[in-house]
């Protein structure tokens, strides 16, 4: 599943420079597939979903820092545990219940956003 960050956020942004598909961003900031990625242009998510990549998205949440539910692969295929939250200082970054995929769903995704590795 997805890791969220919940609103005991103290916007400190430890979590940020940890994701390696930079699936996290500061509150009111847009954010794009391609961003940290390899997807570019038109692309089909694995969930079926059509965007182009290259397009600014609306922000998830306007006064804490959020994470992308499409482009969080709770770091499977990068690190053995999600590194925003190791890091985070006060433990806000926690499973989404919102949006639990296996670890097979996850190493997809992992391997769709980033064919090179």
């Amino acid at each position: 599943m997805a890791i969220i960050i919940t609103d005991e956020c103290i916007n400190c942004g430890a979590c940020e420079p940890e994701c390696p598909n930079t699936a996290i961003y500061e509150g009111a900031d847009d954010w794009r597939y391609n961003d940290g990625t390899s997807l570019s242009g038109d692309v089909i998510l694995p969930d079926g979903k059509s965007v182009n990549a290259d397009e600014a998205q609306e922000p998830l949440s306007d006064e804490i820092y959020y994470i992308v539910p499409d482009k969080c692969t709770e770091c499977k295929g990068f690190h053995e545990e999600p590194q925003c939250a190791a890091v985070c200082p006060v433990d806000c970054c926690v499973p989404d219940d919102d949006h639990v995929e296996t670890e097979d769903e996850l190493l997809g995704k992992q391997r769709f956003m980033h064919p090179e590795d």
